[in-house]
């Protein structure tokens, strides 16, 4: 297989987390090819915000990531069962701060020719390495 095709569908895998709700918050991704072959991996501080708006963004940040490494295909990995059920619509998006996250997901999401959303634990490896950033950015801002 060559390096081109590798990368045409891509792993994703975002977490985002504030220290209340609202409070300090930080995002990261890790985008990892079909492989495992990790190809990204970033983080950063975000303000003041609630733990789903955090998760929102962290989602932005890595299908916008995913859109630079030319993925025509992402899987996206998230740990927060309502992030997962609002953008599979299994969910209504009530919240009005988050129904802009959603529709900034929903704009990202057509640069792709497919996108798949899949709610997995937080024990799933690269979510603890992606939580493990999210925690890392946070302790530095607070310094």
């Amino acid at each position: 297989m060559g390096e081109i095709s590798i990368h045409k569908r891509l792993m994703v895998f975002s977490d985002g987390g504030a220290r209340g709700n609202p409070g300090p918050a930080a995002i990261a991704c890790l985008i990892t090819a079909g492989n495992g072959q990790v190809l990204m991996a970033k983080a950063r501080y975000i303000g003041s915000r609630t733990n789903n708006q955090a998760e929102y963004e962290a989602l932005i940040m890595a299908l916008e990531s995913a859109v630079a490494l030319g993925a025509e295909e992402v899987v996206c990995h998230l740990d927060s069962e309502l992030v997962t059920k609002q953008l599979t619509g299994k969910y209504a998006v009530k919240n009005r701060e988050l129904k802009k996250l959603w529709s900034k997901v929903q704009a990202v999401e057509k640069q792709f020719k497919k996108v798949s959303f899949i709610n997995v634990p937080r024990t799933n490896s690269q979510i603890q390495k992606a939580d493990k950033l999210v925690n890392e950015t946070l302790d530095e801002e607070a310094k």
